[in-house]
């Protein structure tokens, strides 16, 4: 006859073994410092791109407040 077992508690059951679970640790933590240093790139890239954009901005803002200024000025 087989032997009775104890009954095992379910989070214990779903923890992998302690080699798995480090490795599995240690790929995570590959993957989310590949995650962050791409969005560190990308975040970089867009505040360049901003930088490079802003003049043209507060030189369309300018213009369009003149033109507004003429519109309005009645002789």
């Amino acid at each position: 006859m087989p032997e009775a077992q104890e009954p095992v508690d379910a989070r214990e059951s779903a923890r992998p073994p302690s080699s798995v679970h480090h490795a599995r640790q240690q790929v995570t933590d590959a993957e989310r410092l590949r995650r962050r240093a791409r969005f560190l790139r990308e975040l970089n890239e867009a505040r360049q791109l901003r930088e490079r954009v802003r003049p043209r901005r507060a030189r369309e803002a300018r213009m369009r407040r003149q033109a507004l200024l003429m519109r309005t000025f009645r002789w």
